[in-house]
């Protein structure tokens, strides 16, 4: 079993930035890819961000290319999740989950362990 804890979010302004990390416990995740998803209210769960077991392949959606980015430290069994010039529409909570294969994906259904979540909200 992995456990997946995330911290870092809060509430910003418009064109702020924030660092989101996620903890593992459990086992390593060290051959797990990784990725960031993120729920608005009445919205769907939405793919945001995934790495490759290495953190060598990264994978963005279109929103938020050239403004996030997602890193891993293996050694520290964390995820992070780096939200630049941050939008309204950024807002959200942001989960973090791992894959027990080294390949990403971008469907929800693939993944096996989830965080809580954490909340961040972008205003106007």
């Amino acid at each position: 079993q992995v456990q997946l804890v995330e911290s870092g979010g809060g509430l910003v302004q418009a064109g702020d930035s924030l660092g989101l990390s996620c903890a593992a416990s459990g086992r390593t995740i060290v051959f797990y890819a990784m990725s960031w998803f993120r729920q608005a209210p009445g919205k769907e769960r939405e793919f945001v961000a995934a790495c490759s077991w290495t953190g060598g392949n990264t994978y963005y959606t279109d929103s938020v290319k050239g403004r996030f980015t997602i890193s891993r430290d293996n050694a520290k069994n964390t995820l992070y999740l780096r939200l630049d010039s941050l939008k309204p529409e950024d807002t959200a909570v942001y989960y973090c989950a791992a894959r027990r294969s080294p390949q990403y994906s971008v469907s929800k259904d693939d993944y096996d362990y989830w965080g809580q979540g954490t909340q961040v909200t972008v205003s106007s």
